[in-house]
């Protein structure tokens, strides 16, 4: 089984391509746009793979939640590839794959939303006991047990959630950013086991709504105008 994996809901962007259980992956370059790159970092990596887009059984994104340009770039172009070979789409919640690429047990699985933002997730055993949702640092919900793996960007960006969850965490991994490889991963026995769907099925998880502060709220924040 061949699959394709897309993941550009942060800066950091990447592909990979799962070939029957290999796993080969490429990330986006860095100082470029998405939207310019992903084509012919995707076109690249089947070609060093030996295969086409004819060769496919499917293709995966990380759904969400992330970037919101990111997260329509990824699902865009996943669901124009879908529809031009006829293939299923896998969509991967973001969390869900960082939370596997930690390589932990029981996680908690930070990601940076701007805006004074977090994104959170827990995870135990590979299956989500909080589903994904967005606070502010001081309002993280934490866990009633120690032992956890805290990981992503939102560590480093809100120190005050390392604080906050010092009691209950043992080991961190602040720099962890999602990962096609662990989309990938994720997806290929999805698919294996007919859970592809439709193009047209699929869509962004954004979490929230908003996408910005207005001009009042950067300005009460010691912001600019």
């Amino acid at each position: 089984m061949n699959l394709l994996a897309i993941e550009t809901s942060t800066e950091s962007g990447s592909i990979a391509l799962w070939c029957d259980g290999r796993l080969l992956r490429r990330s986006c370059p860095a100082g470029a746009a998405h939207s310019q790159t992903l084509l012919p970092l995707l076109g690249s990596a089947l070609q060093e793979a030996g295969l086409g887009y004819g060769d496919l059984h499917g293709i995966a994104f990380a759904a969400g939640p992330g970037s919101f340009t990111g997260l329509r770039i990824a699902c865009g172009v996943a669901q124009g590839l879908a529809v031009a070979h006829s293939l299923p789409v896998i969509a991967v919640g973001t969390l869900e794959a960082m939370a596997l690429a930690s390589g932990g047990e029981r996680v908690i699985v930070l990601l940076d939303a701007r805006m004074g933002e977090v994104y959170h997730s827990r995870v135990v055993a590979g299956t989500e006991a909080l589903p994904p949702a967005v606070c502010r640092p001081d309002a993280l919900p934490v866990p009633d047990t120690e032992g956890w793996l805290a990981c992503g960007n939102g560590l480093a960006a809100h120190p005050l959630l390392r604080q906050r969850l010092s009691q209950w965490v043992r080991d961190w991994l602040p720099d962890l950013l999602p990962d096609a490889g662990a989309v990938a991963s994720l997806a290929a026995p999805r698919l294996a086991r007919g859970e592809g769907v439709d193009a047209a099925a699929v869509a962004p998880l954004y979490v929230r709504n908003k996408v910005a502060l207005t001009t009042a709220e950067r300005l009460a924040t010691g912001g600019k105008a």
